[in-house]
């Protein structure tokens, strides 16, 4: 049973439907308690860092739960999207700090001419670092992103996947049980039905 994370701010229930899609197990929760007994935790995102964070800091027991499964119990977890970048130390997009598990930060995309952000659409992920997230992914896997930060992490091993848009930026990030997608794998069709069943099977 994968645990969904319902903080407010995510994407809850596309990634519902694809795990049904596949035939895994899922559901969505907002207690702590719940998150308590989750064998796997999806934390989706949609939105401001600083909102974000001050959702799950200030949800009585939430980031105790979360730091306590990801950090003491090691169960697997995945950030999508913001959930991704919440699992750094930083972004310039805010002040708050982020949960901190992957050493790492979320940068605004530099302004460069002809490149419109946010970065919107179908966009390749290359391999970067093997894992158990990205395996048999198959050749220039294609994603859909939406975002106006990237992530930069300190350790080119915790990079999985990478992907240039103006700059080159790490799409997938992983440590240890802790892993990251920058796209939307709920949205991105038999690439993006991969990595979550890769994910269910961790």
């Amino acid at each position: 049973m994968i645990t969904i994370v319902n903080y407010g701010m995510g994407n809850l229930g596309s990634l519902l439907n694809m795990f049904k899609r596949i035939g895994v197990k899922a559901r969505i929760e907002s207690d702590p308690e719940a998150v308590r007994d989750a064998e796997k935790l999806v934390l989706p995102g949609v939105g401001a860092f600083d909102a974000a964070m001050h959702r799950i800091n200030e949800t009585p027991g939430l980031r105790a739960a979360l730091d306590h499964k990801a950090l003491i119990e090691c169960v697997p977890v995945i950030g999508v999207c913001l959930g991704m970048q919440l699992l750094t130390r930083s972004s310039e997009e805010g002040k708050l700090p982020g949960l901190g598990w992957i050493d790492g930060e979320a940068i605004r995309f530099p302004r460069i001419d002809g490149l419109k952000v946010p970065h919107m659409g179908w966009n390749v992920a290359h391999p970067a670092t093997p894992s158990a997230l990205t395996n048999d992914i198959g050749i220039e896997p294609r994603y859909y992103f939406v975002h106006s930060y990237f992530v930069k992490v300190d350790n080119p091993v915790h990079s999985l996947m990478r992907t240039q848009y103006g700059v080159e930026f790490d799409s997938a990030i992983g440590r240890d049980n802790i892993y990251g997608a920058q796209f939307h794998p709920e949205k991105s069709h038999r690439f993006g039905m991969k990595i979550l069943q890769n994910f269910a099977e961790l």
